[in-house]
């Protein structure tokens, strides 16, 4: 291919910027089409030893979407346990999840024992399965703002219990619960910094050895 101009570039960088994780979604439904442009993203993805790790559980019955949600509310209620004074006043007042009105729920899990790839890469540091997938999911999330969508990363979750919820397979490990549709808004500043709960830095710090 011949070298990316300076456009593509500057392009690139914007899509970056524009990269957002979305708490506020519209109720339209997606397109199937632009769905499965997504996800056919993560064949584009490396992975350790070619393994392809990446497992998707598209969350679609109200039941165990309900049950995710649930899930969300009884940890979110425990980790706000766990702050006092303003800090939990703020915290309780932040919109953590967009699992009550996001169109699409993904789950994506990582096969810590697949056969694929035959280990290699991953016998010193099996780890590297699950960090080709967090991969594999930023591909995707980037595709996602490229066509218009928006993606939220909900971590408040209970994984063993959402496992069981989904009965997904032993030897699965969750990475990522990925709600997915239209934003409501775009904007270029995190919401948490926005609300103050952090900022931003600025400079990298890198450290010489």
């Amino acid at each position: 291919m011949d070298a990316f101009t300076d456009d593509f570039r500057a392009g690139l960088h914007d899509l970056m910027r524009w990269r957002r994780d979305v708490r506020h979604f519209r109720t339209d439904p997606v397109d199937e089409a632009l769905l499965q442009q997504c996800l056919d993203t993560f064949s584009l993805a490396p992975s350790v030893g070619l393994s392809e790790p990446w497992r998707i559980v598209r969350v679609r019955s109200e039941t165990m979407r309900d049950a995710a949600i649930l899930n969300f509310k009884d940890t979110n209620a425990k980790a706000l346990a766990g702050y006092t004074g303003d800090q939990a006043k703020l915290y309780a007042s932040l919109k953590l999840s967009g699992m009550q009105d996001a169109p699409e729920h993904l789950a994506i899990y990582c096969d810590d024992e697949t056969a694929k790839g035959a280990g290699l890469g991953a016998v010193s540091m099996p780890e590297m399965r699950r960090y080709s997938v967090v991969g594999a999911v930023t591909l995707m999330w980037l595709t996602a703002r490229a066509l218009g969508l928006g993606v939220g990363w909900v971590s408040i979750l209970d994984p063993d219990r959402l496992n069981a919820d989904l009965e997904v397979p032993e030897g699965w490990t969750l990475v990522a619960y990925l709600c997915l549709g239209w934003p409501q808004e775009n904007t270029l500043t995190p919401e948490l910094e926005t609300k103050g709960w952090e900022a931003r830095s600025t400079r990298l710090k890198i450290e010489s050895r």
